[in-house]
C-alpha cells in the first residue's frame, strides 16, 4: 500500500471540510457557500493563483511546481453541487437545507481535492504546473461546459485532465477504470399528451389521456427491444407521469410525462429520438389525442483515452494495488465527458464501500476514502510533471 502518509494524518482535518460542505448542499450554479469555502482553502493553502466565479460559481486554483522547465499543465477537477433530495440519514453533520443534500458524494470528491491541493502546495514537488477545477453544476447544469467556455482549458493551457468519482459496492481502498466508453450520454424528453377530458363513469364521451399515456409508455420499451440493434447498449425510462386532477372520478384534459434516453453512440442516440417521436405521435392519433416530445440534449458519452486510462490506472495501481481494468460501462451520465472531448485524460472510480447507493436519501460519502483519493491525486501530478534530476 502506497497511501500518502500525510494524508492518514491529515483525514480528521479533510473529513471535517468534507462534513461542513455536506451540511450546507447548494444545487447547481447556487454553490455560492461551497465556492467561498473552496477558495478561502485555496488561498490559506497559498496557492499561486485562486479565481473565483469562473463558470458562474466555479473556482480554479493554480499550483506552481519547483520548477517549470517542461511547461506541462496538467488537471484536475471535482464537482460540488447537491441534489434536490430531502435526507435521510440522522447524522451531526446531515443536511440542514430542507429538500436537498450531497446524495452523490461531490462534498468527498471536493474535500479530497482540496486535501490534495493542500499537500502539493506545501510540497510542491513537480515540474510544471497543476490546475484545479471545482465544478458546478454537474447534476444536469452544463457546469463543465461553463467552465470550458469561461477558458479553463485555453487560459491555462491544460494538457491533460482527470476526473474521479466515488462507487458505492466498489470496496475502500480499490479503483476502476476502463478505456473507451466508460458512461453513457444522458438525454431528457418531456411528453405532453391532450385529450378530452371527462367523468371517470363515461369515458367514452371524452378522450382518456391517462389510457393514451400509459400505452406510450409501454410501446416505449419497444425502441430498446425491436428498434435498435441489440449489441448495443441503451435505456429509456418514464420517470415521472403527471396529471392536472387528483381525485378519483375525472379523466384529465393532459398528461405530463418525463423521462431520460441513454446512449453511447450519437447515431444511436438519432435513432431512438426519431422513434420516440414517431410513436408518441402515431400512438395518440390513434386513440384520437394529440401529443407533443421535447427533446432535451445531455452532455456526450464519456470515453477516456487510452494512453490517460492506462496512466490512470498505473497510479491507482502504485496507490493502493487494486485497478479494476474490466468493469461494465456504466448508464449514469457525467458532463466530465465535455472536458475529455477537450484534452486528452481519463475518469476513474474509487469505492465507497458498502453504501446505499447514489442518488439514494440514505447515501453518505465514506470518509475512509479520503486518503485514497488524495493520494491518487498527488501521485498522478507527480508521476506526469516528474523532476528531471
Amino acid at each position: 500500500m502506497a497511501i500518502i502518509n500525510r494524508f492518514a494524518e491529515m483525514l480528521p482535518e479533510i473529513s471535517t471540510w468534507r462534513r461542513n460542505i455536506h451540511a450546507y448542499p447548494e444545487l447547481r450554479f447556487q454553490e455560492h457557500r461551497t465556492s467561498a469555502f473552496v477558495a478561502s482553502k485555496l488561498k490559506e493553502f497559498g496557492c499561486d493563483e485562486v479565481v473565483e466565479g469562473f463558470g458562474k460559481t466555479g473556482v480554479v486554483g493554480v499550483i506552481h511546481g519547483k520548477c517549470n522547465y517542461s511547461g506541462k499543465i496538467i488537471g484536475f477537477r471535482a464537482d460540488m453541487d447537491a441534489l434536490p433530495i430531502q435526507e435521510a440519514n440522522d447524522l451531526p453533520h446531515a443536511s440542514t437545507v430542507p429538500g436537498k443534500m450531497h446524495a452523490c458524494g461531490h462534498d468527498g470528491h471536493t474535500s479530497m481535492l482540496l486535501g490534495a491541493a493542500k499537500y502539493l502546495a506545501e510540497t510542491r514537488n513537480f515540474d510544471g504546473k497543476v490546475v484545479l477545477a471545482f465544478q458546478p453544476a454537474e447534476e444536469g447544469g452544463g457546469g463543465a461546459r461553463a467552465m470550458i467556455d469561461a477558458g479553463l482549458i485555453d487560459s491555462w493551457n491544460v494538457s491533460e485532465i482527470y476526473g474521479m468519482h466515488n462507487m458505492p459496492g466498489l470496496p475502500v481502498g480499490e479503483f476502476a477504470v476502463r478505456n473507451g466508453p466508460q458512461m453513457a450520454s444522458p438525454d431528457k424528453f418531456e411528453i405532453i399528451v391532450r385529450g378530452l377530458g371527462g367523468h371517470g363513469a363515461m369515458p367514452h364521451k371524452g378522450v382518456d389521456t391517462t389510457l393514451v399515456a400509459s400505452q406510450i409508455v409501454v410501446a416505449l420499451q419497444s425502441i430498446a427491444s425491436r428498434n435498435v440493434n441489440p449489441i448495443e447498449n441503451i435505456v429509456i425510462s418514464v420517470c415521472s407521469f403527471h396529471t392536472e386532477t387528483d381525485t378519483y372520478n375525472v379523466i384529465p384534459e393532459t398528461v405530463h410525462m418525463r423521462g431520460t434516453v441513454r446512449t453511447f453512440k450519437p447515431e444511436v442516440q438519432q435513432l431512438v429520438r426519431a422513434r420516440i417521436d414517431d410513436l408518441v405521435t402515431r400512438m395518440a392519433t390513434s386513440y384520437g389525442a394529440v401529443a407533443e416530445v421535447i427533446h432535451f440534449s445531455g452532455p456526450p458519452a464519456l470515453i477516456n483515452h487510452t494512453t490517460e486510462a492506462d496512466l490512470a490506472a498505473e497510479v491507482a495501481l502504485a496507490v493502493c494495488g487494486v485497478a479494476h481494468r474490466d468493469m461494465e460501462p456504466t448508464m449514469g451520465g457525467e458532463d466530465f465527458s465535455e472536458m475529455l472531448l477537450e484534452r486528452p485524460g481519463a475518469y476513474l472510480f474509487i469505492g465507497n464501500g458498502n453504501s446505499a447507493d447514489l442518488h439514494n436519501p440514505s447515501y453518505e460519502f465514506n470518509d475512509e476514502v479520503i486518503p485514497f483519493g488524495c493520494s491518487w491525486f498527488v501521485t498522478m501530478a507527480e508521476s506526469r510533471l516528474p523532476i528531471e534530476l
